[in-house]
């Protein structure tokens, strides 16, 4: 009849149906549930062991200029010769107590900072670790105080030696002892950059924690 429609049925073959792919794969176990891939967290605390590296670095800087500020201090030495032999102008670091106390506070200082190393060491192996960079940090803290208190009154009287004081008629003394000044003058710098690093290590303390 004429407003029949023929429908036509096409079926598969088994060789068309293996060329296809499922749209859904279900895994094997018949759960079709996918299952989370537990993810590691990312290892923290890599900055923290490289500030611990450079804590280490700073405080062998810190051990050379403090032990250099001692040394230069302590070997200042110098005897004008007038006249005789018997007759001498000597001018020594143990002579003025300002002088005495910076040998003093820098080399208490270096002996700290070398004692130091091996609890940075600490903090390299453990960098999370909190109570080994409070301790570093308190004492850099009085370190930076006593290193300041030594390093300014010996720069009040290297200042002196250069210029003298006409107020209190207190001449220069540099003009005749060259090496005296010098040589603590140079001291008074590097115990200054000790303050500096000191000061450095404090900051990265408070960082890393």
């Amino acid at each position: 009849m004429e407003g029949d429609s023929t429908a036509i049925n096409i079926n598969e073959t088994p060789k068309e149906r293996k060329g296809k792919a499922p749209l859904l794969a279900t895994p094997p176990g018949g759960s079709s549930t996918s299952k989370s891939v537990p993810v590691k967290p990312s290892p923290k605390g890599g900055y923290k062991r490289g500030l611990a590296v450079f804590d280490i670095v700073l405080r062998l800087a810190g051990v050379a200029t403090a032990l250099g500020a001692t040394i230069a201090m302590g070997s200042t030495d110098q005897t004008l010769p007038f006249f005789t032999q018997f007759f001498q102008f000597k001018a020594s670091y143990d002579d003025l107590p300002a002088f005495s106390f910076f040998v003093i506070a820098n080399a208490i200082t270096a002996s700290y900072l070398v004692l130091s190393i091996p609890i940075s060491i600490v903090c390299i192996m453990r960098p999370h670790a909190a109570k080994p960079r409070v301790l570093l940090m308190f004492f850099d803290t009085v370190m930076i105080g006593l290193t300041t208190a030594a390093a300014g009154g010996a720069a009040s009287i290297v200042y002196l030696a250069h210029n003298g004081n006409q107020d209190a008629n207190w001449p220069a003394i540099c003009q005749q002892f060259n090496d005296f000044c010098q040589k603590t003058s140079g001291a008074v710098v590097a115990s200054f950059l000790s303050v500096v690093i000191l000061m450095i290590l404090v900051v990265l303390s408070s960082f890393s924690l």
